[in-house]
């Protein structure tokens, strides 16, 4: 059997897809490099990334398929479930086929393995939107720690840039060492590892603590529901909520 092993970029992975049209051999599986594990019956393809191929395939899937099942493919590769990179393969052979009247052939496997991905990406990052807490550093820096199952901080930077436009803020994603940074003007995604303590401004543990009565405050004792506050707020995100800690 044949793999290819792209370098984990979106660009690797178009460029995978474009290969595995042009070339003569047809990988069985897609997949990051570093999730190849060597057995006797396979075979490796290294993919080189090349952004003209890539280009081809991102504007073919936009012209020829649509809109929303671009949105579908980028949403799925952001997952980091495993495994999907495949699927996205399988989602587009069949979007070659059928053209914009993919998504509504829900008797086929790809599509409904595909949206309901899908499905769980939009909706962390829907809810990621309330959930993320930020903190004001020294230097005039707001700051938020997530850890969210999806790789989703690109994801929620476009909201935050619109709705904190005016102030300098990073939103850090601690579980895979990536970060979004805004400095007023445009918001850009890069790797970050923080080894040592945050540094706060001068009052931020008092408006934390303002936060924290406030919250349990406004609590109707003979309305908790701690149940239904879990299927809002589950407990995994609980780790970075102020009113939580």
């Amino acid at each position: 059997m044949i793999y290819y092993l792209y370098d984990g970029t979106f660009e690797g992975l178009l460029t995978a897809i474009y290969e595995a049209y042009y070339r003569r051999e047809k990988p069985a599986f897609i997949m990051r490099a570093e999730e190849y594990e060597a057995n006797l019956f396979s075979r490796p393809v290294i993919i080189i990334t090349d952004s003209e191929k890539s280009d081809k395939v991102y504007r073919s899937i936009e012209d020829k398929i649509s809109r929303q099942a671009l949105r579908h493919v980028y949403y799925a590769y952001l997952s980091d479930i495993k495994g999907v990179a495949t699927l996205i393969y399988r989602y587009l052979q069949l979007g070659w086929q059928v053209g914009a009247e993919l998504d509504s052939q829900l008797f086929r496997e790809p599509v409904r393995e595909m949206l309901a991905i899908y499905q769980r990406v939009s909706k962390e990052r829907h809810r990621m939107l309330g959930l993320l807490r930020f903190c004001k550093l020294t230097g005039e820096i707001y700051f938020a720690t997530c850890e969210p199952d999806h790789n989703i901080v690109g994801l929620v930077a476009p909201h935050f840039a619109r709705r904190l436009a005016d102030q300098n803020w990073v939103i850090y994603d601690q579980k895979r060492g990536l970060a979004a940074v805004y400095n007023q003007r445009e918001w850009f995604i890069t790797n970050l590892n923080l080894s040592g303590q945050l540094l706060y401004e001068e009052n931020e543990k008092i408006y934390q603590q303002l936060w924290k009565q406030y919250f349990a405050g406004t609590a109707i004792q003979d309305r908790l529901n701690p149940k239904l506050q879990r299927q809002f707020m589950p407990v995994r995100y609980w780790k970075h909520l102020v009113e939580k800690n």
